[in-house]
């Protein structure tokens, strides 16, 4: 038989998922803590979005803050998953409606207040830093950016607060799905 190539293995291995789902993840990159098996529990993850999450998720301000409660709740149906406007929706789904990594940060940026990628980027770097001068600039930029874009300035302003708030505990994604890979990897074999 010929040797396992790990860059081809399918990520949707249903055997994977409910080795993951049962938590019997020790030894598994990134998954093997008592905390993170109490979180796959309740999470129970059935695909490798699901795996990226929970990696963003696992970290003292989602945690701390009622964001993982709030995400697994409606990953589960148990709660309404809400998108603070019809624009957001492709960019929040997989993450049921909450901001979860700063990329998603970056795409509202762009979509909602015309922002360049460029600019989206300052913005995501601003929220990260928490300057509270950059971050005034900023809510200016965006809501007017917003506002310009046909959205209401109220919502341009909650949602500018949503994203400011969810900032201080995004993660980044690209990093995640990096981090998740070889973990879906690890547990796989």
């Amino acid at each position: 038989e010929p040797p396992v190539d790990i860059n081809t293995l399918p990520l949707d291995d249903a055997d994977a998922f409910a080795l993951l789902r049962r938590a019997e993840t020790t030894a598994v990159f990134q998954l093997e803590s008592e905390g993170m098996k109490k979180l796959i529990r309740k999470l129970q993850p059935d695909c490798f979005e699901d795996i990226i999450a929970l990696v963003a998720l696992y970290r003292p301000g989602p945690l701390g803050s009622g964001m993982v409660d709030d995400f697994i709740a409606r990953k589960k149906g148990e709660a309404e998953v809400v998108f603070p406007h019809p624009k957001l929706e492709t960019i929040l789904a997989p993450t049921y409606g909450t901001i979860l990594y700063q990329e998603q940060v970056m795409q509202i940026a762009q979509v909602l207040a015309g922002y360049s990628l460029g600019g989206a980027d300052l913005l995501r770097r601003a929220m990260g830093k928490k300057k509270q001068e950059v971050m005034d600039e900023q809510r200016v930029i965006f809501i007017e950016g917003a506002v310009a874009q046909g959205v209401d300035e109220k919502v341009a302003t909650d949602i500018f607060d949503l994203m400011a708030e969810f900032a201080k505990y995004g993660f980044n994604k690209s990093h995640s799905a990096a981090y998740a890979l070889v973990s879906y990897q690890t547990m796989w074999l």
